[in-house]
């Protein structure tokens, strides 16, 4: 669903983004982990087009994201650290804008009980977005996900910020959409959280992917080791 073929991206003489391989499966959550200046965010800016690459391909359910920007934004959802909802407006009025945009429509009904879905209180769909707190609005995002029947769900530091309580809720709801079919690529600084939501977890440094972990196969003193081994050379 997901594919980076030695996607780069250089700003001039600095390499943001060195040679990425990477395929991620519907189902399948990969967790990206690394320093501020990893290149995690490149990478998902490349995969959302927002910048063009220097070199090399990223796919979108096997289209090339430079050659079709708009079909390609039809499979994907994102999740950025702060969610863009517009503030004044309630929380079932954005869900149903944003939906729209993406050529969707669905009766009343269906926005109340797709907030249900994602673990809202009945009452606050109704609600203006500024009185949310950041969980709420994340929750608003992957119910935007849902709305869009998105095939792919983009998320840079999602959880940061978050208690613990809403980064469980939160996780829980990215293992339903996986459930579902949905390939996930979540950059984040939280070893636990990528140990705990992720199917894979990859360890990027200075641009480069040094290492690919499958999260089943190693616990969370493994990872943390692991990391910092590659943080230390």
């Amino acid at each position: 669903m997901l594919e980076a073929v030695d996607l780069s991206k250089r700003y001039g003489s600095q390499t943001a983004l060195d040679r990425l391989n990477l395929r991620i499966s519907r189902g399948e959550v990969f967790c990206l982990l690394g320093a501020n200046g990893a290149g995690k965010t490149t990478t998902i800016n490349l995969f959302l087009n927002f910048i063009d690459p220097s070199s090399g391909t990223a796919r979108i359910n096997g289209l090339d994201v430079a050659k079709a920007p708009l079909e390609t934004k039809k499979y994907v959802a994102y999740i950025p650290e702060q969610v863009m909802l517009y503030r004044n407006l309630t929380g079932r009025e954005n869900l149903e804008y944003f939906t729209a945009l993406a050529g969707h429509e669905y009766p009343r009904a269906t926005y109340v009980d797709l907030f249900r879905q994602v673990g809202l209180a009945p009452g606050v769909e109704d609600q203006r977005v500024g009185t949310y707190s950041k969980g709420m609005r994340q929750k608003v995002g992957i119910a935007i996900a849902i709305a869009k029947k998105a095939g792919a769900l983009l998320l840079d530091e999602p959880t940061s910020g978050l208690d613990p309580k809403a980064s469980n809720e939160f996780s829980a709801l990215l293992k339903r959409m996986s459930d579902q079919g949905v390939a996930v690529l979540m950059a984040t600084h939280d070893l636990f959280r990528a140990k705990e939501s992720g199917s894979r977890v990859g360890i990027m440094k200075h641009g480069r992917l040094v290492a690919t972990l499958s999260t089943a196969e190693i616990g969370h003193a493994d990872l943390e080791r692991i990391y910092l081994e590659h943080m230390h050379d």
